[in-house]
Formats: C-alpha cells, sequence, structure tokens
C-alpha cells in the first residue's frame, strides 16, 4: 500500500513545478482510492503515469475547485471509454447533494438522448456524520474540520483518519487552526499529513506554519506539511517537523 501526492500545492499552485493537493492510494492490486480529485488532476495522475481508467475509487474532501474540479473530467472519462467501470464515489451526506445540484449538473446533466444525475457517472456512497467507508479492507472515518464559517453555518470539510499495517494514519484536509478540537487526533496517529498556508497574509480558513509551529514537539515530529502557497518556505524540519511533502512523493504504507 503506497500513499502518493499527486502534488501538495495550494488551490491557487500554477504550473507543473507543483500541482494541487491531491492524494492517490495505490493498494497495488489495480485498486486505488482517489484523495481529492482538484481541477488540474488530469495533469498530476499523467505525470504519475496513472490513467483516469487506473482510478477506482474516489473520495471528495469538500466543495472547492481544487478538490473537486476533476470530477466533469473524471466521470465523463469513465462513461465514455468503455473500458472502465464506474468507479466509486465516497463523500459527506452533508455536500453530495450539492455537488451535483451545484456545481457538476449545469455541465453533466444532458448527454445525447438522456438526462442523468451523480449515479450516472459515479456509484455514490453517501457517508453520514461520525461515519466512514471501507476500502481494500481499510476502515476510514471521516473527521469534521473547521475550514470555514460563513457567519452563520460550518461548511462541511471532512479529512480521514485510517489504520494500515497497524499505523494510524490522519489527514486533515483544509482546515483551521484548531487544536482544541484535533488534538485527540493529533495524539491518537502516528503520521500526521496537515495542511499548512505559507503565504505572508494570513487568509484564516487555513492552518498556517506561524501556527503550527506552535504545537508541542511530540507532535510536529509525526507532522508532513501539505497545501502550502508557492513561493520559499521556512525549513520545516529545523522547527521539528517531518518536512514538507513534494510533488510525487511516494508514502510507503
Amino acid at each position: 500500500m503506497k500513499l502518493i501526492f499527486l502534488g501538495s500545492g495550494s488551490a491557487f499552485t500554477v504550473g507543473n513545478h507543483n500541482y494541487q493537493s491531491n492524494m492517490l492510494l495505490d493498494a497495488g492490486n489495480e485498486k486505488t482510492l482517489l484523495i481529492d480529485a482538484g481541477s488540474d488532476v488530469r495533469h498530476s495522475l499523467h505525470e504519475q503515469d496513472y490513467r483516469h481508467c487506473d482510478i477506482t475509487d474516489v473520495y471528495i474532501s469538500h466543495l472547492h475547485a481544487d478538490h473537486m474540479g476533476g470530477l466533469e473530467w473524471l466521470g465523463f472519462t469513465h462513461k465514455f471509454d468503455q473500458k472502465c467501470k464506474r468507479p466509486n464515489l465516497y463523500l459527506s451526506e452533508a455536500i453530495a447533494d450539492d455537488l451535483w445540484e451545484h456545481v457538476l449538473s449545469g455541465s453533466m446533466r444532458s448527454i445525447e438522448g438522456k438526462l442523468t444525475d451523480l449515479n450516472s457517472y459515479f456509484h455514490v456512497h453517501k457517508i453520514p456524520g461520525n461515519g466512514g467507508f471501507t476500502w481494500e479492507k481499510i476502515e476510514f472515518k471521516i473527521v469534521q474540520t473547521v475550514h470555514i464559517m460563513n457567519g452563520y453555518l460550518l461548511a462541511p470539510c471532512h479529512g480521514l483518519f485510517f489504520k494500515v499495517n497497524g499505523k494510524n494514519i490522519y489527514i486533515t484536509a483544509d482546515t483551521q487552526f484548531c487544536p482544541h478540537l484535533l488534538t485527540v487526533f493529533y495524539e491518537e496517529a502516528d503520521m500526521i499529513f496537515h495542511d499548512c498556508e505559507t503565504a505572508p497574509v494570513h487568509s484564516n480558513v487555513h492552518s498556517h506554519y506561524t501556527e503550527l509551529v506552535t504545537l508541542p514537539d511530540h507532535i510536529k515530529e509525526k507532522i508532513w506539511l501539505y497545501h502550502y502557497n508557492p513561493g520559499p518556505l521556512p525549513d520545516a524540519e529545523d522547527d521539528g517537523f517531518k518536512g514538507f511533502v513534494k510533488k510525487g512523493q511516494m508514502f510507503e504504507l
């Protein structure tokens, strides 16, 4: 089982020096789980020698384009390539209807001779709150993050917590810095892949490096940083982290 970072950059990453921070779990048996499918995923997959038909399963954390903007491409290529099987799509039930009604339906609802829905392109698995899903005998739990508060509601965004070969893995997805909510997962995890903003001006919707560096040393030493901005990066290893994930970096699990 290997985890490949197709890209490790933020939503605004431009050019092939990096891609948006989407990941691929490859079970080594022709089963793959694409963790988020951003707008540039067709390029980042190609660079790692994967084709659209190689993607058997997809998980979507939330409804920003760097995490789901490639679903139109993925859905159409699977549907109209007879060599491909319809992939499974796992996502929180809180975003499933909005994904279709407010994002994908405008371009994907009408094909020659019929009207479609999300299940026309994917086997949809809606995950209830505090729920999860099973892929290749691995139990994945979705973890609510605090990414965006619109003044009234918390926009749904969910990271993943799972165990492979006795090792607990935590992928935060996009999240503000909120250790009071996430410390329980920090402590339980053996390896953490953490959202990390590095821009000079804080957006306040991502964990910024200057905040993450205040975490306890025993937590930082488990953390790989990703979803960072273009430009110079601080010395993460010197500050006690595992480091910044690079495009194409692969982790044997």
